[in-house]
């Protein structure tokens, strides 16, 4: 199935019109040319290509909105991913582990079954890359009549089995046009906070971080650095990925089952088709000690931002290399030298990165039951949840630094 539909065939809301699609490939140039969307890496049809191809278990699909004169003024891409219920072995941080307590005290709330969630959103990366619309449009307006088609795509789509739809995931900023999604009984949420670092311009190499530092967290750097003093650092380049992804895989999979869950275990496949496509602005770099691969690191360059993505950690070697920490004071100076503004360092581990200098940025999700009783019955336990409190570290002499 390359394109599929809500009711009727052409079903239009006040002043929209919807297509749905299953395959990027299936959403033609003139649509790409009117969006002219792919200045952001997260929705150029390369990244989303590469998801899709390497995650043949997810199911992918992306909503077109088009104008009343046929033009395609909106880009949304959602993913439906079967959620275990009683076997987290995937990550929606600990929001989705919550459902799962509240849940079993939910008598029919499935259980026999996976939970079907469809998630707007990236399921792999933190951060609002769940839809795109053009500058001149209404942005409050629009998302009205996504959730119209979405609530549409869900009843009509007997076949997808949805049971609940997840938007993720919102600064603070964003929160005046999102809360549109509470006008169609979608419930809000507070989840755990993407710790960001903001690159001061002052600091031309990583020396200049390390003075701003408070002496305690320098000398902390410094032991981590000179720990870590033994391991090599490789570059992963479209020539010599291929024969360090199964090396990746496996170091992939101690983060991951670590971890706890994953909203979808993450395919590093997929990292040949995003190095091929986006070259030095998609960073992959392992860690060796002698001939032993003990860690990598990756992450996308955009907008004079760097988003850490997904790690991968050998831990019975990482506190006497410190190895993560090691990843940690990498990034920063992969973001100063490459003059990056921000540096996204994502949702876990919060208290760590914030001993690098990293505060947290909150994030709000929309989430919402297909059935309306659960909707409200689950609204009035997950009201009661709140991000997982961290003790916040201060580490630069200058409050200007953070």
């Amino acid at each position: 199935m390359q394109k599929i539909a809500t009711l009727p065939l052409n079903y239009q809301t006040k002043n929209y019109s919807n297509s749905f699609y299953s395959k990027i490939e299936a959403i033609s140039e003139e649509i790409w040319n009117d969006l002219d969307c792919e200045k952001n890496s997260y929705f150029h049809r390369d990244f989303l290509k590469s998801m899709e191809k390497n995650h043949p278990e997810i199911q992918f699909y992306y909503h077109i909105l088009f104008d009343i004169h046929h033009k395609a003024c909106a880009f949304f891409t959602f993913q439906i991913i079967d959620f275990e219920i009683n076997s987290i072995k995937n990550n929606f941080e600990l929001f989705i582990k919550k459902i799962q307590k509240i849940a079993s005290k939910i008598p029919f709330f499935p259980s026999s079954r996976p939970l079907k969630i469809l998630i707007v959103g990236n399921a792999f990366v933190s951060g609002e890359h769940g839809f795109f619309i053009k500058d001149s449009f209404d942005k409050r307006a629009v998302l009205k009549a996504f959730s119209k088609a979405i609530l549409q795509f869900t009843t009509t789509q007997n076949q997808l089995k949805i049971d609940a739809i997840l938007c993720k995931d919102f600064k603070n900023e964003s929160l005046a046009i999102t809360s549109v999604f509470k006008e169609y009984q979608f419930k809000q949420f507070s989840v755990e906070p993407n710790m960001v670092l903001r690159i001061n311009p002052n600091w031309k190499n990583f020396d200049d971080y390390l003075a701003a530092l408070k002496t305690k967290f320098r000398v902390k750097a410094k032991k981590a650095l000179q720990q870590s003093a033994d391991l090599k650092t490789v570059p992963i380049t479209s020539e010599n990925c291929e024969e360090q992804l199964l090396k990746m895989k496996d170091l992939y999979q101690k983060v991951s089952s670590n971890a706890g869950f994953n909203l979808a275990n993450f395919n590093v496949e997929t990292y040949k088709d995003l190095k091929r496509a986006f070259g030095e602005n998609y960073l992959i770099q392992s860690y060796w000690k002698e001939d032993k691969m003990v860690g990598f690191l990756s992450g996308m360059i955009a907008n004079h931002s760097l988003d850490a993505h997904f790690v991968g950690i050998d831990y019975l070697l990482n506190k006497q290399y410190a190895i993560y920490q090691r990843m940690l004071y990498d990034y920063i100076k992969i973001g100063i030298d490459k003059n990056i503004t921000i540096l996204n360092f994502g949702r876990t581990a919060s208290e760590i990165k914030s001993s690098v200098g990293a505060i947290p940025q909150d994030l709000t999700i929309y989430f919402r039951h297909k059935k309306r009783i659960t909707n409200r019955i689950l609204h009035l336990f997950l009201q009661r949840v709140q991000p997982t409190a961290f003790q916040q570290k201060f580490p630069f002499k200058d409050l200007q630094n953070v």
